[in-house]
């Protein structure tokens, strides 16, 4: 029987490509997701994954929705901290709302997420946590003070518990995609993709989803037990640490 993957934000985006590559990777995988259920639905029979809908930025919600998957699936072996959230703004315009909304669901969902698989990885001498960072939580972005905020957070609590978790068989990385072809991107004006994002990336174009789902099976394996820490970057070579 595979590992149980537990993905979260994964029903959409660069989530759901990480989602189908595990499952093709072996793993029992489960998307959990916030509040498009049209879309999940959509992606649970293109799929076959079952999707469970909670707030990551609760914590109730998240021990209940853990709970959920395990009772259903199996103990939660692989989690992958995906979900997050944009609220742009300069910030002499910022919101506490604003800032408030991005910091609980793009930081805080990682306690919440975390927190309560993490016994019973530390029981089974066996864990992978994998958090879904970005480069703008390297280098910051003019407009997402919220957003890279908690970004570069995501990558200290990797930083931390991958201390906490070594000799209990639980490695802790991130990954830091740039732009990627995602909807939200894809969104974007074409011209301003053109003249203002792609020069910045010396590969010449925006990632694929898949890379990065490519990247999170990588480290979710059994062997790369020896990676824990980490902060993978995956950006085109936009920036470079």
């Amino acid at each position: 029987m595979g590992r149980v993957a537990l993905v979260t934000g994964g029903s959409r985006g660069i989530g759901a490509a990480i989602s189908k590559a595990l499952k093709e990777a072996g793993y029992k995988v489960a998307a959990n997701y916030a509040g498009n259920d049209e879309a999940a639905a959509a992606f649970s029979k293109e799929t076959g994954i079952p999707t469970y809908k909670w707030d990551v930025s609760d914590f109730d919600a998240c021990t209940a929705g853990i709970a959920k998957v395990e009772a259903d699936l199996g103990p939660v072996e692989v989690l992958v901290n995906n979900a997050g959230i944009t609220r742009d703004a300069m910030f002499h315009k910022m919101t506490k709302d604003q800032w408030n909304a991005v910091i609980n669901t793009n930081l805080n969902s990682l306690f919440n997420m975390t927190r309560p698989v993490w016994e019973g990885m530390r029981a089974r001498k066996f864990g992978r946590v994998i958090c879904i960072s970005s480069v703008n939580g390297q280098k910051g972005q003019m407009g997402q003070a919220n957003y890279s905020a908690a970004k570069a957070g995501d990558i200290g609590f990797v930083k931390a518990l991958a201390q906490e978790g070594a000799r209990a068989g639980i490695t802790v990385n991130s990954i830091c995609p740039g732009y990627i072809a995602t909807e939200m991107v894809k969104a974007i004006d074409p011209a301003v993709i053109e003249k203002a994002i792609l020069p910045h990336i010396p590969v010449g174009r925006l990632g694929e989803p898949e890379e990065i789902a490519r990247a999170v099976v990588f480290l979710a394996a059994d062997g790369a037990s020896f990676i824990t820490g980490s902060t993978l970057s995956a950006n085109g070579g936009q920036y470079m640490i």
